[in-house]
């Protein structure tokens, strides 16, 4: 109470006026105004705290989903082979950051079993190596990675691809190479039978229907391939890769190009963060009609005030100091909401994993089938730069909604107000 008798008279009578007089019907419906407003800001900074917290959740786990089969950094050679890899991953390791490399093989070719044609991005690694940059080989679900064995022409399938083609360990799929072989037949396609050896689940469409391992020395042999074609790099810190990427093309010696993994997939992550924006735009306008209710709200105060306010100016009160109260009071109004606002969505956000099966459970439906979906559970990933921004997002609104009514007290003229009281 002490602390409340040290404000200047303009905050106390904005705090007296917040809480609202209950000794007339007037007060007391603009009291629940004043709390509709509240309430109003209180959701839409919950809500667009939610939503955005979601959205990172799904940002979080497709990247995750990603890079689980994508390298943090490729080193590729411009003549097309590296034919001194191990000379380029010797150099790449002396970054403290770089903490795997290894070689691959990729290209493109066709998979056929029976009638079944599948267009396929192969991929040649080495499977000890392939552990220290991808998770790969503990996302096979059935057979095993290690049995890309040199010269066995065995193949890891996506499951996806592997359903396509109807093929379970054990089958025989041939592979066709987008070369030919000149004959005095003429050109024919080059052929191979591979052995499907294993099936992995990477958890994102692209890659379980569209990729296939082989060991690297059976995809040199197929495609005719002096050398590897690149290197594959992982780093400690996956959001560091560009400049990561960067300090590398300083070290590495060679004609060598440089991309990781943020380039591969821009515009994937370009149109996520497009995405985000116009949400939060979308989200941030029902905290500006919650906020901009404040406007009705002091206006209607202001009104029912102006005996008041008349009273107050004859004491010597600025308008200034009249302008203030009002202000203080849109802006209670504003802080109170917000602090609402970020309170629940923060609990909601941290406990979407808890809240949306006990919904699920309660209204006998599932948001995210798991035969549609490949994310089954609601992910949610909550980023306090972004609630931060948000809050003060709404408190600017709630205090611009402040201004004209509390200019529109500050011009209120004493003799007129206190004619007919």
């Amino acid at each position: 109470m002490s602390i409340l008798k040290n404000l200047p008279f303009e905050w106390l009578v904005g705090l007296r006026y917040t809480r609202a007089g209950r000794r007339s019907g007037r007060n007391s419906f603009i009291s629940f105004i004043s709390l509709i407003s509240m309430a109003g800001i209180a959701l839409g900074v919950a809500a667009l705290i939610v939503v955005l917290s979601v959205m990172n959740g799904f940002q979080r786990d497709v990247r995750d989903r990603m890079l689980s089969v994508l390298a943090h950094i490729e080193v590729f050679d411009a003549s097309g082979a590296m034919a001194d890899w191990q000379g380029t991953a010797k150099q790449a390791l002396q970054d403290k950051e770089v903490i795997g490399a290894a070689p691959y093989v990729a290209t493109q070719a066709m998979l056929t079993r029976d009638d079944i044609l599948r267009g396929v991005v192969i991929r040649g690694v080495l499977p000890q190596q392939e552990r220290a940059v991808s998770d790969v080989a503990s996302q096979v679900r059935q057979g095993s990675f290690d049995a890309l064995q040199a010269g066995a022409f065995n193949v890891v399938l996506g499951g996806e691809l592997a359903r396509a083609l109807h093929a379970e360990i054990g089958d025989k799929v041939t592979m066709l190479a987008p070369q030919g072989q000149v004959t005095p037949a003429g050109v024919l396609p080059r052929l191979k039978q591979f052995t499907v050896a294993g099936i992995f689940e990477a958890g994102h469409y692209e890659y379980d229907s569209t990729l296939a391992f082989i060991h690297i020395e059976d995809a040199q042999k197929m495609f005719r391939l002096a050398a590897p074609s690149g290197l594959r790099l992982k780093i400690t810190d996956m959001q560091r890769a560009p400049q990561v990427a960067r300090d590398l093309s300083k070290i590495l010696s060679g004609d060598l190009l440089i991309s990781d993994w943020s380039k591969q997939n821009r515009n994937w992550f370009a149109a996520v963060q497009t995405e985000k924006r116009m949400m939060f735009i979308i989200l941030t306008l029902i905290i500006a009609v919650a906020a901009f209710n404040l406007v009705s709200t002091l206006v209607m105060t202001v009104t029912d005030k102006q005996a008041d306010i008349a009273i107050l100016r004859t004491l010597g009160a600025s308008p200034g100091s009249v302008m203030k109260i009002f202000m203080v009071q849109g802006a209670l109004v504003g802080l109170f909401g917000t602090a609402l606002g970020v309170g629940l969505g923060v609990l909601v956000a941290l406990n979407v994993d808890v809240i949306v099966p006990v919904i699920e459970h309660l209204l006998g439906v599932q948001f995210l089938p798991k035969d549609i979906y490949l994310i089954s559970e609601l992910p949610s990933d909550l980023r306090w730069p972004d609630v931060y921004t948000i809050g003060g997002v709404a408190v600017l609104l709630a205090f611009l909604a402040t201004l004209y009514p509390s200019w529109r007290a500050a011009r209120v003229r004493p003799a007129e107000a206190l004619r007919y009281e």
